[in-house]
């Protein structure tokens, strides 16, 4: 004769509920200890684990085309570090300049521009500035890199509590890395669409938009978010002048 089960009482659920604190769910995001920077995009902090940019991890960035809005999207955090630490720009596909950084609140003077002869030098110097901890922050651009340097990156990266950030060509989507948070950037009007191909936590299921207040809109075109196939109608050259310019905007 099969018996009633027995009723869960109210101290056993939340005796469950402690026991169970500490295990974590792949339907859910991920909630750790490691420390976290806020994005100062509240869209984007909600689909994050722990909310914001993780600490000694390689964090990917990978954008269809440079300039547009990749620097705009980093632009609080980045503001945010720069303000008291040191913040290194690794082989940037466009000269940095310091009055830009100046109208963005960025501390220009906590700025370290490196420009290596080859992408090996590139690699390296950023793995060294890892190691030593001389830097708040490191943003690395590169076109093809080899799993071996992205593991290498990444066990550099979580030696340190430095933030790290790669960025390259949209097509290593398909590549294999041992990041813990990878996303695509595909230019919208007004902003960014953002996918999230691999965080810890559940898939994210379609992109989202992201508004960046200093990126040019089409006068003819209104703000909303680019179509869920992951293309946008947009078609605008990169934001990006050159220093000589007299106009001067960063994405």
């Amino acid at each position: 004769m099969l018996t009633p089960p027995l009723p869960i009482t109210t101290a056993a659920a939340q005796a469950g509920r402690l026991a169970m604190r500490d295990v974590w769910r792949a339907s859910e995001l991920a909630i750790s200890r490691s420390t976290t920077c806020s994005t100062g995009h509240d869209r984007l902090d909600r689909e994050l684990p722990n909310q914001g940019w993780p600490r000694s991890a390689l964090i990917e960035v990978l954008v269809q085309q440079h300039g547009i809005g990749e620097m705009q999207l980093l632009k609080p955090v980045l503001a945010s570090l720069a303000a008291r630490q040191r913040v290194a720009l690794v082989q940037p596909p466009y000269l940095p300049h310091a009055m830009a950084c100046r109208a963005w609140q960025v501390n220009d003077r906590n700025l370290l521009w490196l420009k290596p002869a080859s992408s090996a030098d590139a690699l390296w110097a950023a793995e060294q500035i890892l190691k030593n901890g001389s830097c708040g922050a490191v943003l690395l651009w590169q076109a093809n890199v080899r799993p071996e340097a992205l593991r290498r990156l990444n066990l550099a990266a979580q030696s340190t509590d430095t933030w790290l950030w790669l960025l390259r060509p949209i097509a290593a989507a398909a590549d294999a890395s041992p990041s813990p948070l990878r996303m695509t950037l595909r230019p919208a009007a007004g902003g960014v669409s953002v996918d999230i191909i691999k965080r810890k936590g559940p898939h994210c299921e379609q992109p989202f938009f992201i508004p960046l207040g200093d990126m040019p809109v089409p006068l003819h075109i209104p703000l909303q978010p680019a179509p869920l196939d992951h293309e946008t109608d947009v078609k605008r050259p990169p934001a990006v002048v050159a220093a000589r310019s007299a106009t001067t905007v960063l994405v």
